[in-house]
């Protein structure tokens, strides 16, 4: 890390320790360390997968098949996966008391494994399952425990075919992390963008919804984003290598 980025890192703890409340918001780009490409990335799923075809809720109701082919692949990505710095680093911010809550768009769970408490999964996550007729609930384990002679995998009780309870293209964002979102939103005086590119919606407005708030927007991205030019500060670093600084700084404060 050379000076000029140290010295952002520094700018950056200090926004973090003089906020009252300061949210985190993460995408794709955060888990690609861990070995999770970005599904729209090269070589991310998308580029083998359609996703109308495979995670979408037509397919949910036309396309089983197809539906488990893209999911189990995606599975076996996200069990061999772990917590890398940037996640491990913003779950010590929260134990620090810096960061109140963790909004991801990310659906690996690995916030959780690096042991962030408060997170809002905007679009779901894979950490349960449930059968989407009769909406019989399933466990994570089960899913793990899947051979290719298994999938489709359906509904013991009615033969639907059993899902993770994550957002489909056609659906909506579950209500309650909707909701949960917008009451942070409306608490927080800054937000950190990380692995990130703001072009999902609804996702990409909550920044937004905090500056307008008169919030503070921090930025740790690669490259140009859809934020460039609203953000407060702009850190153009890896997040595993800026994060753990950031938290360095905080702690020896």
């Amino acid at each position: 890390m050379n000076s000029s980025q140290s010295e952002l890192c520094a700018r950056a703890a200090d926004a973090l320790r003089d906020s009252a409340f300061a949210i985190a918001m993460t995408g794709a780009g955060i888990s690609v360390p861990s070995g999770i490409p970005d599904f729209r990335s090269p070589g991310g799923l998308w580029s083998r997968f359609d996703p109308q075809s495979v995670c979408s809720d037509w397919a949910l109701r036309h396309n089983p098949a197809g539906v488990w082919d893209f999911l189990y692949e995606a599975l076996q990505m996200f069990s061999s996966a772990s917590p890398n710095p940037a996640h491990t680093a913003l779950a010590r911010m929260e134990k620090m008391s810096i960061i109140k809550s963790v909004i991801t768009q990310n659906i690996d769970n690995l916030h959780q494994m690096a042991g962030s408490k408060e997170v809002v999964e905007f679009h779901g996550g894979c950490g349960s399952f449930f059968c989407n007729s009769c909406h019989k609930t399933y466990q994570l384990q089960e899913a793990l425990v899947l051979t290719r002679e298994d999938i489709p995998w359906l509904c013991g009780s009615c033969r639907g075919i059993i899902r993770p309870s994550v957002v489909f293209f056609g659906e909506q964002i579950p209500e309650g992390a909707l909701t949960r979102s917008q009451e942070l939103a409306e608490k927080a005086d800054l937000v950190i963008i990380i692995g990130t590119s703001g072009e999902v919606a609804p996702a990409n407005i909550i920044p937004r919804w905090i500056q307008r708030g008169g919030g503070r927007i921090i930025e740790i991205n690669l490259g140009s984003t859809a934020y460039d030019g609203i953000s407060d500060l702009k850190l153009d670093m890896p997040a595993e290598t800026a994060l753990p600084r950031i938290a360095e700084e905080l702690d020896i404060s």
